[in-house]
Formats: structure tokens, C-alpha cells, sequence
């Protein structure tokens, strides 16, 4: 992927690595559209940061997407990066038959939310030049978290999806990237001040320096995220699993 001169698009863009992306991205020279939920907040960000754009979006909602797709289309017609960053991440008791709706909740956002966002936009990214669609998964798509089971298996799937996308698109010359954090230091499950997390300057720092220097890359795996995500092929999986579950 190219760092500079691309348009670009961020789901999940309001906090955390979302909008962190959306400002390092913003300030390598890229015209930056950040995506939300909440138009107040998508409003201030904009606000803040002169030439970055903002469109509501709820990746959970089909009519939500197919609206931004459409509407994207007429005011950037160059858009040529997709950022796949939205998702939600609770503690689930397989247990508690209530918690099925949280289940469902992240097949919705995390899974189909990046599905149909793919199917949404791939027609306009693939008549551009350096089209490419980054999904942002996690370091539990390999070994899963067995407090958060849906979330970890909903970023399995997508390691899956992105691996597949990558063929499909092969012969039309877009790239497709896999970003792959551990825990970094956001709202996402309260990890803020977390001892275990990574600080998220230091992780956006990494993975722009990774995005630079390796810009064919299939993967972009931060040096913490290297042992969860190796932990198969290495032969600690098990043990690995194991410590996680103590957590």
C-alpha cells in the first residue's frame, strides 16, 4: 500500500485505532472520510482536523452501508482504500442463555458488517488505482480469548475472509491487508489504562513504520502480536490458550 495520495475510508473512526489511523493517515497525505455512528462526534473530529471528512454509518445496519456506498460514490469518486476497523468486543458466558444477543451482536458489527461493507465498496475500489481493503482482525484470531468466544471467533473468520478476498481480487491488482493488534490501550473492553495492552501511539507508530517499509505485505503484525499470532506453528498454542483462560 502506498502512504501517500490515496482516499480514504475508516469504519469504527471515532476513537481508538480507528481514528488514530485517521490522523496518521490524514497527516502522511491522504484526504482521510471517517465513518460513525455518532454524528456529534464524527462533527467535532472533522472539526478539529481541517480536510479530514465524516459520514454516519452503522456497519450493523445493510441500508446504513448501501446509503454510504451511494453516497460516497458522488462525493469522492476517487476513494481507492477501505479500512475495515468497526467492531465491538464483550465478555460472554456461554452459560447464560441471555447472552446469546451479545453473540449475535458480534457476528453482526464484526463479521457481516465487514462482509457487506467488501461487497458495498469493492466495485468502486476495484476501478481504482492502488485500490486496497484493509480489515482490521486481532491477535485472538489465532489463539482465542475464552472470556470473549464470539469476538474471538468472529476475527478468525475474518483472517479467513481476508485470505479469500486476497485471490478474488488478485487479477485486478488491488491489495488486500490484514492488520493483526494485540491488546492496545483503548475503550475497547475498558483496556484504557491496562497493564497487559500496548499503548496505542506506540502501536500506531509500529504499524505505520510496518506499512512503510513493507508495502506488499499480506499481514502487519506488530512484534507483540508475533507470538500469538505464531503460536500453532511455533507448538505453544495450548499453553498459550491455556494462560489466556486465567486472564
Amino acid at each position: 500500500m502506498k502512504l501517500t495520495g490515496n482516499t480514504i475510508l475508516i469504519t469504527g473512526a471515532t476513537s481508538g485505532i480507528g481514528l488514530g489511523l485517521a490522523r496518521r493517515l490524514h497527516t502522511a497525505g491522504n484526504k482521510i472520510i471517517i465513518a460513525g455512528r455518532r454524528k456529534a462526534l464524527l462533527d467535532e473530529i472533522a472539526s478539529d482536523h481541517p480536510g479530514i471528512d465524516a459520514i454516519e454509518l452503522d456497519v450493523g445496519e445493510p441500508s446504513s452501508i448501501a446509503r454510504a456506498a451511494e453516497t460516497l460514490k458522488v462525493t469522492h469518486p476517487g476513494l481507492n482504500v477501505l479500512i475495515n476497523n468497526a467492531g465491538i468486543m464483550y465478555e460472554e458466558s456461554l452459560l447464560d442463555p441471555a447472552d446469546v444477543r451479545l453473540a449475535e451482536d458480534h457476528v453482526t458489527v464484526n463479521l457481516l458488517g465487514t462482509i457487506r461493507m467488501t461487497y458495498a465498496f469493492l466495485p468502486q475500489l476495484v476501478g481504482e488505482s492502488d485500490g486496497t481493503v484493509i480489515n482490521v482482525t486481532s491477535s485472538l484470531a489465532f489463539v482465542p480469548y475464552p472470556a470473549t468466544p464470539t469476538y474471538s471467533a468472529t476475527k478468525a473468520a475474518l483472517h479467513s475472509f481476508s485470505d479469500s478476498l486476497r485471490i478474488q481480487v488478485a487479477a485486478s491488482g488491488m491489495q488486500v491487508i490484514e492488520v493483526v493488534p494485540p491488546a492496545v490501550r483503548t475503550d475497547l473492553m475498558n483496556q484504557t489504562d491496562s497493564a497487559y495492552a500496548m499503548p496505542l501511539d506506540e502501536y500506531l507508530t509500529e504499524v505505520m513504520s510496518l506499512l512503510e517499509t513493507k508495502p506488499d505485505a499480506d499481514e502487519i503484525i506488530v512484534a507483540r502480536a508475533e507470538a500469538i499470532r505464531h503460536a500453532f506453528t511455533r507448538g505453544d498454542y495450548k499453553e498459550m490458550l491455556s494462560s489466556f483462560s486465567t486472564m
